[in-house]
């Protein structure tokens, strides 16, 4: 275990290394804890990833100057003998948002929620990368591979036929939207709330450039553990003045997103391809089959 990662500068001075087993990540995860106390984040990935993680190591720095709770980037390189790279990053201590917003008041949940469609909105900041093909022209291939994914794979859905005919009807939203930074992968699964009930954002190992509003595709998994939460996350984000084209795309985003899970959750087993199916069942019935844009859980105005 030491060989992996004793050239790492600093590693001498690690006092706890213990494995992280969770996330669906193929890089090998640790919580480290150094002799004066510093509690890091490591990342070990093939060598075979060397251009790719250094380009994502080098996006998240761009994200540095954001006063937002964020696991941040401290340093990447090579170990294990020249077969591994690692990235090491700060930690944030708490627990999972997953865990605790089901113990909490539906006030509290909701503050939470506007707290992390806020620091959605501080990401969405940071411009895309030059030289980005045309959201519409990129997004458009995505629906293509999803839908024939989904076709291909050999497993029913009873209502996909709606999201298809959803999907096809509002592709031309598409058009001329705007791309930034995305965090790729936000939902509660990837939050962290502290102590002191501050929110903080994990695992940007998605991360990537986009419409904004696709990053509310996941908010499914928000959805499901907390209305409120979900809900506040909307309005946090849009300064409680919700578009009504903001409802139809995030639609078309997570009609899209749902079709892909399927497929997806084949190389997991049944175990996954029961929660996929499930959710999508959820979906369907938060939209009436996709007869509105405007999920049932989506709460405008709380009570204070």
């Amino acid at each position: 275990m030491v060989k992996l990662y004793n050239e790492i500068p600093g590693s001498c001075k690690w006092q706890i290394v213990e494995p992280i087993n969770k996330g669906w990540s193929n890089d090998q995860k640790y919580y480290i804890r150094s002799t004066d106390g510093r509690e890091l984040l490591l990342r070990i990935s093939d060598i075979s990833q060397y251009e790719n993680k250094k380009k994502d190591f080098e996006a998240i720095k761009r994200l540095d100057n954001l006063d937002i709770l964020i696991s941040r980037p401290i340093n990447f390189g090579i170990c294990n003998n020249g077969r591994s790279i690692y990235s090491l990053l700060t930690w944030i201590t708490g627990k999972d948002a997953e865990h605790i917003l089901p113990e909490l008041n539906s006030k509290e949940q909701y503050r939470l929620g506007v707290k992390a469609g806020e620091i959605l909105r501080i990401i969405h900041q940071v411009p895309a990368a030059k030289n980005q093909i045309s959201w519409s022209d990129r997004f458009n291939q995505k629906i293509n591979r999803n839908i024939a994914d989904y076709e291909a794979c050999g497993i029913h859905l009873e209502g996909a036929d709606k999201i298809i005919e959803y999907i096809e009807q509002h592709r031309c939203l598409l058009k001329n939207r705007p791309q930034c930074f995305q965090h790729g992968d936000y939902h509660v699964g990837n939050m962290i709330v502290t102590k002191s009930g501050e929110l903080g954002i994990i695992d940007f190992n998605r991360l990537d450039y986009g419409d904004p509003w696709e990053e509310f595709n996941r908010i499914t998994w928000c959805a499901d553990i907390s209305a409120s939460f979900a809900s506040g996350r909307i309005n946090g984000y849009f300064h409680h003045n919700v578009p009504i084209l903001f409802f139809k795309l995030m639609a078309l985003y997570i009609a899209s997103n749902q079709l892909s899970s399927i497929p997806w959750a084949l190389k997991f087993g049944n175990k996954e391809i029961s929660t996929m199916l499930r959710q999508a069942k959820n979906v369907l019935e938060w939209y009436d089959g996709f007869e509105t844009c405007t999920p049932k859980w989506y709460i405008s105005n709380p009570v204070k």
